[in-house]
């Protein structure tokens, strides 16, 4: 494991009387909570329950304090310059909208996205293309979790203004190559913004060396509370945005007729902000820079190795995305021939206390080019260990020899299976 006895950290795996031990593989959906953040959270509630940059009293004082100080904590394990280029969100969602409507993209400019994007990194393209005129190219990915680069730059190169990619995808767990992205990307004039939801809390991430002028991400996925993001610029990306929201915190000052905007990134933290949320989210960050991102890729990485060699053998047993579980080592996402993706997640929590995400995972539009209807995804995190790999294969076993006869067995040659069920999230 990451650290010593880091499973005891986490309230929610605690064994309790009359309930089974939990096996929890739905990170890439949202992490657990440890016990250090909640204690961030509780603190300020507690202790000083004040409004940063409001009033000058003890309480306002040490919140605005703490507040900042959690602004160049997130800098600093993004790696970035400033923590200037740091604004706190709700979450990735917001972060994405907040630079697509920001810009002021309009006719004549073009957004490319690939064809695996969460929903999140899609319908704004959409609605801004219905609402300005903004085109929307897609860029297929190949299946085996490859990337064409010259495929890629060859689509820039026609007229592109700005790319937003995953960093690494919630689907099926494939990285991109994002360095050599944001160097084409640049070297054609188009802006890059990169949802890193996926990558963030797993790998180290050097964004003043990556140079993407844009990266959003969520607190959920990464230990911190829910309703918590943030999104990293490159210096001066902020400046050329405008902001969703105005009002209180964003002025300088104010008249009947004029107002005066603060700086980024304070001209897009409107309003009072989640003040125990963002305290909790720096936690989260400080839990993750103790264990060491390298060391919780590489724990994800066996973990996912063991999963993928014990359900090797199982015919009705297909795993999406690269073949290797080294190029996806957050993510197995597997289809069971004969199988309901929703039908296999209940079996799993009721029989074996495993907790997958089941459906089409927030990428309607993959799943609806390819006539599919959704798959089961166990994601590992640091707080996982042998015990939940094990939970998952004996679930997956049972649960085919309890359907044997149900579904076809194609060859293992034979394309992407079809899953089979109803037509649901």
């Amino acid at each position: 494991m990451p650290r010593a006895g880091c499973r005891a950290d986490f309230p929610a795996l605690a064994r309790r009387p009359g309930r089974p031990m939990i096996h929890y593989l739905d990170s890439a959906c949202m992490s657990l909570v440890p016990r250090p953040v909640l204690r961030a959270m509780e603190e300020y509630y507690r202790d000083f329950p004040g409004c940063a940059g409001r009033s000058l009293h003890r309480f306002s004082e040490e919140v605005s304090h703490r507040f900042e100080a959690a602004r160049e904590g997130f800098a600093r394990f993004l790696g970035t310059r400033d923590a200037a280029s740091i604004v706190f969100v709700r979450n990735a969602t917001e972060a994405i909208n907040l630079v697509g409507r920001g810009l002021s993209l309009g006719r004549g400019d073009r957004v490319l996205v690939s064809d695996q994007e969460h929903n999140s990194n899609l319908v704004l393209w959409q609605r801004l293309g219905t609402e300005r005129g903004v085109g929307l190219d897609v860029l297929p990915l190949p299946e085996d979790g490859s990337f064409d680069l010259e495929a890629f730059e060859e689509r820039v190169a026609r007229g592109v203004t700005l790319v937003s990619l995953f960093h690494t995808s919630n689907l099926d767990g494939r990285s991109l190559p994002v360095a050599e992205i944001v160097e084409r990307a640049h070297a054609h004039g188009a802006r890059v913004l990169l949802d890193g939801c996926q990558a963030a809390p797993h790998v180290p991430i050097d964004l003043a060396r990556l140079g993407a002028d844009f990266y959003a991400l969520s607190g959920h996925k990464m230990l911190g509370p829910t309703g918590t993001g943030v999104l990293a610029a490159a210096p001066g990306a902020l400046d050329t945005l405008e902001p969703l929201l105005v009002g209180g915190e964003t002025v300088e000052w104010t008249t009947l007729t004029e107002h005066a905007l603060r700086p980024p990134p304070h001209r897009f933290e409107a309003g009072l902000q989640n003040y125990a949320g963002v305290l909790g989210s720096h936690a989260a960050v400080r839990y993750l820079e103790a264990a060491g991102r390298d060391t919780i890729a590489d724990h994800d990485r066996r973990l996912n190795a063991r999963a993928t060699a014990a359900l090797a053998g199982e015919d009705r047993f297909h795993p999406l995305g690269p073949a290797d579980p080294a190029d996806r080592p957050s993510i197995l996402a597997f289809a069971l021939d004969g199988v309901d993706s929703h039908d296999a997640a209940l079996f799993l929590d009721a029989g074996h206390s495993v907790l997958v995400r089941s459906g089409r995972h927030c990428v309607h539009s993959w799943y609806d080019r390819r006539g599919l209807t959704g798959n089961v995804r166990a994601s590992f995190y640091l707080y996982n260990d042998g015990t939940d790999v094990d939970a998952l294969v004996r679930g997956v076993r049972e649960l085919l020899r309890r359907t044997e006869g149900k579904g076809p067995r194609p060859p293992k040659v034979a394309p992407r299976p079809r899953a089979v069920g109803r037509r649901r999230r």
